[in-house]
């Protein structure tokens, strides 16, 4: 069966992924990936008008959509209190499974988003996700407090470091591509790992 053959912007971006992968954005050559497409550099303007616009291109879906899907589990905030205790493992078990599906399914997007784009506007992803998860941990406090079920503060560097820790060990998952099953199954046993040792330094257990 025979294939259509790939458009000028799909070589383009076919071109980047493999320079961006192998150097990162700030290494990465515009030269080299226009000369590789075998166009000019004015020719190449046409579609993006930087090299940090054609990366944006390549991770920005895969950036909205992590945020995003993580953002809008923090809804679960709103819920009455009771509801929050019941239902926090589970809100924020369906979260990163829909992140690790997605990641799967857009694996080299999700590979340079997050090893290679230091130089750019998508380089803080983790550091952002942190301080939301940190801010809704407290507000958890407060309503366990509200419950009559005081939670012990921890203290904020060794909170910082542990939250740093939970996300970059999800994203090893990604990383490193290890079969999805095996993803899956990983998933689940970091979540009663991290689960385990937040309800202990929580007074909770």
């Amino acid at each position: 069966m025979s294939t259509q053959p790939l458009t000028t912007l799909e070589r383009i971006h076919q071109a980047a992924r493999q320079e961006f992968l192998a150097k990162g954005f700030q290494r990465a050559s515009l030269r080299k990936i226009v000369q590789s497409v075998g166009m000019t550099t004015g020719a190449f303007y046409g579609y993006y008008r930087s090299k940090a616009d054609l990366f944006a291109a390549l991770v920005g879906p895969a950036y909205d959509y992590i945020l995003g899907r993580f953002l809008q589990a923090q809804a679960f905030a709103a819920l009455p209190p009771q509801r929050q205790v019941d239902q926090l493992s589970q809100v924020s078990g369906r979260c990163m499974e829909d992140i690790l599906h997605y990641a799967y399914d857009h694996l080299e997007a999700c590979q340079l988003l997050l090893c290679c784009a230091e130089g750019t506007r998508y380089a803080d992803l983790v550091d952002e996700m942190v301080a939301v998860e940190i801010q809704a941990t407290h507000n958890y406090q407060d309503v366990l407090g509200s419950l009559g079920m005081p939670s012990p503060r921890i203290d904020p560097q060794l909170e910082h470091i542990l939250v740093t820790g939970m996300f970059r060990a999800f994203f090893e998952l990604v990383i490193h591509a290890m079969p999805l099953p095996a993803a899956e199954r990983y998933l689940q046993e970091m979540r009663a790992f991290y689960t385990a040792g937040w309800m202990k330094m929580m007074g909770q257990t």
